[in-house]
């Protein structure tokens, strides 16, 4: 989501005439976009900002500029803490800089400003269509600083979609902190399985993916778009954050372990050769040992593409931090991680070394070392050699090596670099 914002303020700073430089040295405007989920986190912002104060001190005319979770609604204690900041804006509030920048350059910026969408945006490109969660994990600082959850209007989405289809963008990650209760809030009620429907039917787009679920919102009816759509890819990203019931209580997660399991196994059923991916957080206040077991057992049992782990850590103003003492050591919090990690590895590689001998298509994406590098539609990363086709190609790949993180593998004989994508099934023939 960060990233989304970046691009998006990006795109109104390059509508008014500035343009991109590689080193902060060279900018005239500088924004730090900040996240604060973790301390980890919060302290590479703090270092960050630090490091900006010469570059300002040596250039006082120079604007810097502090966006995303690290703002609150109120700026006093980080105005005192950080002087030297021109402006401080909460996420997808980009007004203040704007308006700056606007008064810098003598300029309406409203009146020069049109879509957000990424100007030159790469292959692949986030589009949010939902901001803010009403969920209240007791964990999670998101909601005190992206507030209430707030759906773009389906018309909007599909419109910035297109242009970045002009623009040369072949997939798309919609994104919401709780992207599938997207359009709950809107007045006609649509929901995420008729965007997907939507998005299906543009000409060129070739991919459609979809970030984060939550399990009270991943409804039959999106599942089966996802089955059913053939632009949307069989990739879901469902948190689950604990595999015991109380503690899934005491984080405010609205399910148990086994309703998770159920909705795995329907999820499974409905698509398949889906992949699937969640997130874990080990050392939440309260766990004991038998209680991380269960996290452990869940992740052996259901073998996930990918495992997101992270240790507790408290953040000022949620529910856990006022009410709960961090009571899991910082040494045990990391054995946890360490060895969940080395579970999830070890059932990566066995996932990975069956595709050995198969055949994968890919999106090119880039170049790293020399190799193209794309990602399957299930999310694996691919590199192989150079084939003569380009960015944004899709190429059928023989995996011929596999790690727990990647693949690696060469064009298969007879492929071309252009692909036809499927018919597409209209938003109608959904409802229907």
């Amino acid at each position: 989501m960060n990233q989304a914002d970046s691009q998006r303020l990006a795109s109104a700073l390059e509508q008014l005439g500035l343009h991109s430089v590689d080193r902060p040295h060279d900018a005239d405007v500088i924004v730090l976009n900040s996240c604060v989920v973790r301390q980890s986190a919060e302290d590479k912002v703090v270092g960050n900002l630090t490091s900006m104060k010469p570059l300002k001190t040596n250039r006082p005319d120079r604007v810097l500029a502090l966006m995303g979770c690290k703002v609150g609604a109120k700026t006093d204690d980080l105005a005192k803490q950080f002087p030297y900041v021109d402006v401080f804006m909460r996420p997808q509030q980009y007004g203040p800089l704007l308006d700056l920048v606007g008064q810098r350059l003598g300029v309406d910026w409203e009146g020069c400003v049109g879509s957000l969408a990424a100007t030159h945006p790469d292959v692949t490109c986030y589009v949010p269509i939902i901001h803010g969660c009403d969920l209240m994990c007791s964990f999670c600082i998101i909601p005190y600083r992206r507030g209430r959850q707030v759906s773009r209007p389906l018309g909007e989405v599909v419109q910035e979609v297109e242009l970045l289809v002009r623009r040369g963008v072949k997939e798309v990650t919609v994104l919401g902190q709780t992207v599938d209760a997207y359009g709950h809030d809107l007045p006609e009620q649509p929901d995420l399985a008729d965007l997907l429907a939507l998005l299906n039917d543009i000409k060129g787009l070739e991919r459609i993916r979809f970030l984060t679920s939550h399990p009270s919102y991943m409804s039959q009816r999106i599942i089966q778009a996802v089955a059913d759509l053939p632009k949307v890819c069989e990739h879901i990203n469902l948190p689950v954050q604990a595999g015991d019931d109380q503690v899934l209580e005491r984080m405010r997660r609205p399910y148990t372990q086994g309703q998770y399991r159920e909705l795995i196994h329907q999820i499974r059923e409905t698509i398949p050769g889906v992949s699937l991916s969640t997130d874990v957080i080990v050392g939440f206040p309260g766990e004991t040992e038998a209680q991380y077991q269960r996290s452990l057992e869940l992740i052996s049992e259901l073998r996930f593409d990918k495992v997101h782990t992270a240790a507790y850590s408290q953040r000022p103003e949620t529910i856990a931090f006022r009410t709960m003492d961090d009571d899991v050591s910082q040494e045990e919090k990391a054995r946890r991680l360490k060895e969940l990690d080395l579970v999830q590895e070890n059932i990566l590689r066995e996932k990975n070394e069956t595709l050995v001998g198969q055949q994968v298509e890919v999106l090119i994406e880039g170049r790293k070392k020399g190799k193209w590098q794309g990602r399957t539609r299930s999310d694996k990363l691919v590199f192989f050699p150079d084939s003569g086709a380009g960015m944004g190609s899709l190429v059928d790949v023989l995996v011929e090596k596999a790690s727990p993180w990647s693949l690696q593998g060469s064009v298969a004989a007879g492929n071309t670099d252009q692909r036809t994508t499927p018919s597409p099934v209209t938003a109608e023939a959904l409802r229907r």
